[in-house]
């Protein structure tokens, strides 16, 4: 019988108490349990999947998870704050800094090492359920409060250069689509230009586990579990091309829009040294709304994480048991929806 307390594997210090059952909500397992898997992946002596640049051209990499967190994983000096604000970022932002998923602090000093946007993903999703497994893919959704992130990552390591990659553009209304749309080609190709020079300082930014099923069933595949990394630079040329160069085009997406969004503030980084990103998102909404950056399909992710763990993950189900603590499992709460039970349920329809 175990009797151990709920918990979740390496995390040991930090703000959320994994004894109370409104811990295991799903908004914040879905960060909490990323994180333990990081832990436990390094205590297996596994590196996560890194997508990041690489002799200028973007690379499904491996990095290990102690130099994604900036600390040993497993040390009693590592803190995992979650819904916590990455405080070194605050000199680039106009009012308050958002938060993001997890900070990783060390303990005694509050000294913040890494800022962290986590992205608990299923593989497949929707569009690539019916494909062969080589082509298999997860839907990552992006806040708007990423790009935020993403732009202060960006001028924390470039810092003066971006007075170099930045072309000063004659916008007299951003707000104006039109008038946006006929400089969209430098807007992109700053951006890409920005991920190269990224490159050999890039670091880790946005973590995205995959959870894998068989095909859309909600069974589990036996190797069920991995960690994708995203590097500052890897997604900064993600966001560059799946957006639309097209100066014609009727309207802006969401992907173009939030290409927008980045140079908009590492633009007035440039100029002023800091952005207020509340009115960017206010002011350069495009007719869409802002409750989401914006979605990436898997049809599309899958050519960017694309390795042999994307096929395999490194993390087999019965694992999960190492990972999940004390019966925690017993304090989640899943979601009840009615087209999940109707698909479980096949003898209703016999």
């Amino acid at each position: 019988m175990n009797t151990s307390q709920p918990g979740l594997f390496g995390l040991k210090n930090t703000n959320r108490d994994f004894t109370l059952r409104e811990t295991w909500g799903k908004n914040q397992f879905n960060s909490s349990f990323p994180a333990a898997l990081c832990c436990y992946l390094f205590s297996r002596g596994l590196d996560a999947n890194y997508l990041c640049m690489s002799n200028g051209k973007f690379t499904p990499q491996t990095l290990p998870i102690d130099q994604i967190f900036g600390i040993d994983p497993l040390s009693d000096k590592t803190y995992f704050a979650f819904e916590a604000q990455h405080s070194p970022y605050q000199k680039y932002v106009v009012n308050t800094l958002p938060r993001t998923d997890l900070v990783i602090q060390r303990v005694g000093s509050g000294e913040c090492l890494t800022g962290l946007e986590v992205k608990l993903t299923a593989l497949p999703d929707n569009t690539t359920c019916e494909l062969s497994e080589n082509l298999y893919g997860s839907e990552i959704v992006v806040r708007p409060d990423t790009v935020v992130y993403l732009a202060c990552s960006i001028a924390a390591k470039i810092g003066n250069s971006l007075g170099d990659l930045l072309p000063d553009l004659t916008i007299g209304d951003w707000s104006d689509h039109k008038i946006v749309l006929e400089n969209i080609e430098k807007i992109i190709y700053s951006i890409e230009n920005i991920a190269r020079a990224l490159e050999s300082s890039q670091s880790s930014f946005l973590i995205q586990p995959i959870w894998k099923t068989k095909g859309k069933s909600p069974e589990l595949a036996t190797s069920c579990l991995d960690v994708f990394s995203w590097s500052d630079a890897g997604f900064a040329h993600f966001i560059s091309q799946i957006s639309n160069k097209n100066a014609n085009a009727n309207t802006i997406t969401r992907q173009t829009r939030t290409a927008i969004w980045l140079f908009k503030m590492l633009h007035e980084i440039k100029l002023n040294g800091r952005f207020n990103h509340r009115k960017i998102f206010d002011l350069l909404s495009y007719n869409s709304r802002n409750d989401k950056a914006f979605a990436s399909a898997g049809n599309i992710t899958n050519r960017y994480m694309q390795c042999p763990r994307l096929l395999e993950p490194a993390i087999q189900k019965d694992e999960i048991k190492n990972i999940i603590l004390g019966d925690g499992q017993n304090m989640l709460s899943p979601e009840r929806r009615f087209d999940a039970i109707l698909f479980n349920s096949p003898e209703l329809f016999r």
